[in-house]
């Protein structure tokens, strides 16, 4: 491996070694603490643009499977890890994560303080950074840096641009796609769902001549705030047809109801965040991406109450109409990777589902 650096927008730096593409990238600096996963994370379409670094100090030992992805292709701009395993030792393994970034021309940088680098984001909050060469003027990328703006409407990268269906001889849905992971669109499919899959900035009146049974929003990247439109089609949906809103969907569904959503000093991301849910009156562990949250005192004269809160911040988790049958959640119910035990909210979606088809009959 190749001598490179990691260089912050405050003028820290980190020197390390390369691996993956050998190009240079620039980014939001995000950091995850799961222990395993690291295939599913790196293509969660919810990391869009940024650099990812790994707490877990030893990343790649398992490999890259076909079985794990998130989305087709990766969407981090680059990986910061401990340790980066080069030989890993799985039977499912089809190749290395070293080799998997080269393929998709995603760099990497190991061989740093990474507890020293997690515990400097914590104090300083999200901070931009390059992975660059070891001999690039250190100045000219803090300068390049601090003149660079974070994208906007980050949903146009990963969502879908045309409508596709996904048949099923179950419950007729449509899926708003705001960067969707796979692992939404395979707990649908085990409920033997008939799914069309539609981008972000569909009309209602496109959505609802489409005759569905029930609405799903995903999750994506950026500031939710960029999506008017979504948050105007979301208006327009509501008591129409029963709504599930996932991820940055809960923030959607929260502006359209007149609530506010902020930027978090530190986001959330990992697969270890306690939730308390107040309907079944039961905490869990749940795995999460997010930057932005709903704040508390927006909602006081909203049509939502609180339904989930994080238990180590006491941030807002999930949401339910109090007239109509939408429900919202921050965090990712169907895992992947993290604990399964929030699976039970698509249940209680198609409970909403079933009664709205009592009530009509």
């Amino acid at each position: 491996m190749h001598k490179r650096k990691l260089v912050l927008e405050d003028g820290t730096v980190f020197i390390g070694k390369g691996f993956g593409s050998k190009r240079e990238v620039s980014g939001e600096m995000i950091f995850n603490t799961s222990m395993t996963g690291y295939q599913e994370i790196i293509t969660d379409p919810a990391y869009y643009g940024q650099i990812l670094l790994f707490t877990n100090p030893s990343i790649g030992n398992y490999g890259i499977n076909r079985d794990d992805f998130e989305s087709v292709h990766p969407f981090v701009k680059g990986i910061i890890v401990k340790k980066i395993t080069k030989h890993p030792s799985n039977f499912r393994a089809d190749e290395s994560l070293d080799n998997y970034l080269s393929e998709n021309d995603i760099p990497g940088i190991a061989e740093i303080d990474t507890r020293k680098l997690m515990r400097h984001l914590r104090k300083q909050g999200t901070l931009k950074g390059c992975i660059t060469n070891i001999d690039t003027p250190t100045d000219k990328t803090i300068k390049a840096l601090r003149e660079t703006s974070l994208e906007e409407k980050a949903v146009n990268y990963v969502a879908t641009e045309k409508p596709y269906v996904i048949p099923g001889r179950g419950r007729r849905l449509v899926v708003i796609d705001l960067g969707m992971k796979h692992g939404i669109l395979r707990s649908l499919t085990n409920r033997n769902c008939d799914m069309t899959v539609v981008p972000y900035n569909y009309t209602a009146e496109q959505i609802l001549r489409l005759k569905p049974e029930g609405i799903v929003m995903t999750s994506g990247p950026g500031n939710p705030n960029d999506l008017q439109e979504t948050i105007s089609l979301t208006k327009n949906l509501l008591g129409k047809v029963p709504l599930f809103a996932i991820g940055m969907g809960l923030q959607i569904f929260a502006l359209a109801l007149g609530a506010r959503v902020n930027r978090m000093f530190l986001g959330h991301s990992g697969s270890s965040y306690p939730v308390k849910d107040f309907m079944i009156n039961k905490t869990f562990m749940t795995s999460q991406n997010h930057q932005y949250e709903v704040t508390r005192d927006s909602l006081k004269n909203t049509d939502l109450d609180i339904t989930h809160i994080n238990i180590h911040d006491d941030s807002i988790e999930g949401l339910r109409h109090k007239k109509y049958d939408a429900m919202a959640v921050q965090f990712y119910p169907e895992s992947t990777p993290g604990s399964e035990d929030a699976t039970y909210l698509f249940d209680q979606f198609f409970d909403m589902m079933n009664k709205e088809v009592k009530t009509n009959a």
